[in-house]
């Protein structure tokens, strides 16, 4: 089965939609828009519609403002959500599977996403620590992908762009909770543009499968992995569950 991971295009899924490559799961870890806005929302569906892969999966990021439930809401987007009759933005995702704490089965394969990261001031925000712990603990130990949008402590998450001349972003409770309950296979993820790429502790392999760089220039190319079917099961059947 081969995935084909992106994230962080920010409204820029135009400048690399032909440019990525086909797969059978496609993988988007989040920042889709700048701040959420409906019509953002309508291109981006549209968009992802447009590529040929059999199964496209998605979660939010911080810059997907008011996805979260019970957030408050701009005025705007009060507006246009009322305009089409919905409640949330992410309804208006019907060309993909939109995950929030929730897992699928693809193939047999086991994948779960979850939005959540330790940067105040935007959505699915919670703090370092019991908070975020909290949130990861609804991850299933059976995961065999995981999607989150903040990476964990110490892989891909290198934020140079810091007036401390740099420092670690990554999350040190989601890391704990990968290598030493969950341990998928393969840990997809963005949120720190300038650590595109693939670090491994010898049991999952991280990716930071960011496409645009710190100042928003779609620089990174998409990430491919495959996974081998599990037994009894065939390309022929889509199942997700």
């Amino acid at each position: 089965v081969r995935f084909v991971c992106i994230s962080d295009t920010h409204e820029k899924m135009d400048e690399v939609l032909d440019l990525i490559p086909d797969g059978d799961v496609l993988i988007h870890a989040g920042d889709f828009t700048e701040a959420g806005d409906v019509s953002a929302v309508i291109k981006f569906n549209q968009q992802i519609g447009k590529l040929p892969h059999k199964v496209k999966i998605v979660i939010a990021g911080n810059h997907e403002l008011g996805f979260e439930d019970g957030e408050e809401m701009s005025d705007r987007q009060l507006a246009g959500l009322s305009m089409l009759g919905i409640g949330k933005a992410y309804e208006l995702l019907t060309n993909c599977i939109y995950l929030c704490d929730r897992m699928i089965e693809v193939y047999g394969i086991k994948i779960y996403g979850a939005p959540w990261h330790p940067m105040p001031g935007y959505s699915f925000y919670r703090q370092r620590g019991q908070a975020l712990l909290q949130k990861w603990n609804q991850i299933p130990n059976k995961t065999d992908v995981l999607i989150t949008h903040t990476p964990p402590l110490g892989h891909g998450d290198f934020n140079a762009w810091t007036k401390l001349g740099g420092m670690l972003a990554g999350c040190a409770e989601l890391l704990n909770t990968v290598e030493y309950r969950v341990k998928p296979k393969y840990h997809v993820f963005g949120h720190i543009h300038q650590q595109h790429g693939c670090t491994t502790n010898g049991v999952t392999t991280f990716i930071n499968a960011s496409t645009c760089d710190h100042k928003l220039r779609t620089e990174y190319d998409p990430i491919i992995f495959d996974m081998p079917l599990p037994y009894g099961r065939s390309k022929d059947e889509v199942i997700v569950l």
